[in-house]
Parts: structure tokens; C-alpha cells; sequence
């Protein structure tokens, strides 16, 4: 079995059910990836999906579908995604052991590939 790129909370995915719902298109869920931008050198994105793309990664919770650019994989194994609702902000959040750094104002991040090498040991130690 291979690696898990990302999970989903249950407010995330009722967060994603919400936009495909809420959504004047044919819109099946989401897409995440990352682009080059922002003060710290890598943003999120997301957009919505209306026809997958049949190298992304998929994920499915309840429902809610989010796929995951193939291009992004290595920055995102083993990122949670959530969604949280604060005074000043709502939006989209993302707990990534790959992430090294934040800017200040949280809109850009510093990643770093995953180590498959140290995954493959993880995964090696945790079923023995």
C-alpha cells in the first residue's frame, strides 16, 4: 500500500460539499496544489474541479471530493487539510510536516519535498 498524500477533516470536507453545492457549475470538488509566489516562496491553491484530471491524486471524505495536483505530491504527503472559521478570517488551513517556514501575514510558506526515503522507514517501523 502506498502513501496517503493528504487527509481531510470533517469540517473540510463539509466545507468542500458546501462550494460544490454552492456553485453555479457542473463542479465535482476541489483541486489543491502549490505555486511559486508570496514572501515566504510557495502559496496553496485551490480551484474548483468540474472535470478531474486523471493523474491527479484523489481523496474522498463523506462525500467530498478534493484532488491533488500531481505536480505538488512530494510537498504535500501527510498534510492535513481543515477549514477554520476565526473573528478576522475564514479559509482553508493546512497542517504539512513538509512546511519549514510561514511569512508573517500566513499567505505564503516554505516547503520542502518529502523525504520518501524517511516515509518508507516510518511506515516500515509503525507495522513492525
Amino acid at each position: 500500500m502506498g502513501f496517503a498524500v493528504m487527509t481531510m477533516t470533517d469540517v473540510a470536507a463539509n466545507r468542500v460539499k458546501e462550494i460544490v453545492e454552492g456553485s453555479n457549475s457542473d463542479a465535482k470538488g476541489i483541486r489543491v496544489g502549490v505555486k511559486k509566489g508570496g514572501c515566504a516562496g510557495m502559496e496553496y491553491t485551490i480551484d474548483l474541479v468540474t472535470e478531474p484530471n486523471p493523474k491527479d491524486d484523489h481523496i474522498e471524505r463523506d462525500g467530498a471530493h478534493v484532488w491533488i495536483d500531481p505536480a505538488a505530491i512530494l510537498y504535500l504527503l501527510g498534510t492535513e487539510i481543515d477549514f477554520e472559521t476565526t473573528t478576522l478570517r475564514s479559509g482553508f488551513t493546512f497542517r504539512n510536516p513538509n512546511q519549514t517556514s510561514a511569512c508573517g501575514c500566513g499567505e505564503s510558506v516554505e516547503l520542502k519535498a518529502a523525504d520518501l526515503a524517511e516515509l518508507a522507514k516510518a511506515k516500515e517501523a509503525a507495522t513492525a
